[in-house]
């Protein structure tokens, strides 16, 4: 019950931040440790087999990594266009586009039936591909408009997502027993994490808030829906089934927007990091409504999910939470 009230935790930690700026501005410092803990988090829930899985689904995996890098960097500077943004809001919305997918897709796709061993190896093949592709990226779109560190970038993403992730998957593995033990503490250490970024984030951006605010998350909500539909229908129309589409959904539309949060301070402004910020809240709200959406509708193979055909009969229950 805690976890699924993430979103309210990050919205009513992000109004004291708001009103209170000073209680958070101090602990600048800390989000890149903080992002470290959920990196760590995520590797001890992984384990060698996790990986094993992607040579199971190449196909999958290789369909929803592309769409990653491709529909969501695209989209972000569509969106960003579109609405006339500036260069520092430009630069967090690339950066959105740009990372990995949140590790909350595991948790949607699980509540949505949809392939969560596929979720969970796109989410750390996803990882660690980012830790290339995301500089890469954003240099790629804007790199003419403002200088990108993409050496600085790499390196920081190196010590921030590669090394504590591999940590979590060496500790796992030679360790498992004690972490399984452990592992229920995980989700809540992540969502401590995050919700206290998300915080850090909105006191040093809070006096451009009031101005931009709504106008951000009207482009972050944007930004998302594009993600998640192009994400299950460009795969349903490829032929996959409806489990893969969900999973692949998810993996595409839910950002690791945290640690585009932490790079947009690290490298360029608070303001930059304003969409990260707004994007974890909004991408926990729209998955949640997805997965309760979807965990009561059935999962066939070949009829698509968002069809009014494919309802189940009234007597079916949904997914049990």
């Amino acid at each position: 019950m805690v976890i699924q009230l993430f979103p309210v935790w990050a919205l009513l930690l992000s109004a004291l931040a708001f009103f209170q700026p000073d209680l958070f501005v101090g602990l600048k410092t800390q989000i890149v440790p903080l992002l470290m803990v959920i990196m760590l988090a995520m590797g001890l829930t992984l384990s060698p087999a996790d990986f094993k899985q992607v040579l199971k689904s190449r196909k999958a995996v290789g369909v929803g990594v592309l769409l990653q890098f491709l529909v969501m960097p695209i989209a972000a500077f569509g969106v960003a266009m579109a609405f006339g943004f500036d260069t520092e809001l430009t630069v967090g919305m690339l950066l959105v586009g740009s990372v990995a997918g949140g590790t909350s897709s595991n948790v949607m796709c699980y509540l949505a039936k949809g392939d969560t061993a596929l979720s969970i190896s796109m989410t750390a093949i996803s990882t660690l591909l980012g830790v290339l592709m995301t500089p890469l990226l954003v240099s790629l779109m804007i790199g003419k408009s403002v200088d990108v560190p993409v050496a600085s970038m790499l390196i920081s993403l190196f010590k921030i997502v590669l090394l504590p992730v591999a940590a979590g998957v060496l500790i796992n593995t030679f360790f498992s027993k004690f972490i399984r033990k452990a592992e229920p503490v995980f989700p809540y250490i992540s969502m401590f994490s995050i919700v206290l970024i998300i915080a850090i984030v909105v006191a040093l951006s809070s006096s451009k808030l009031v101005e931009v605010g709504l106008v951000v998350a009207a482009a972050v909500i944007l930004h998302n829906s594009i993600g998640l539909i192009l994400g299950y229908w460009v795969t349903y129309l490829l032929g996959f089934d409806a489990k893969v589409c969900r999973t692949i959904a998810f993996e595409v539309g839910l950002q690791n927007s945290g640690l585009a949060a932490a790079l947009a301070v690290k490298f360029f402004t608070p303001m930059s990091a304003l969409p990260g910020t707004i994007f974890s809240v909004w991408h926990n709200i729209s998955g949640s409504l997805l997965a309760s959406y979807w965990s009561r509708r059935p999962v066939t193979k070949d009829t698509p999910v968002l069809s009014e055909n494919s309802y189940p009969d009234k007597g079916q229950l949904p997914l049990s939470r």
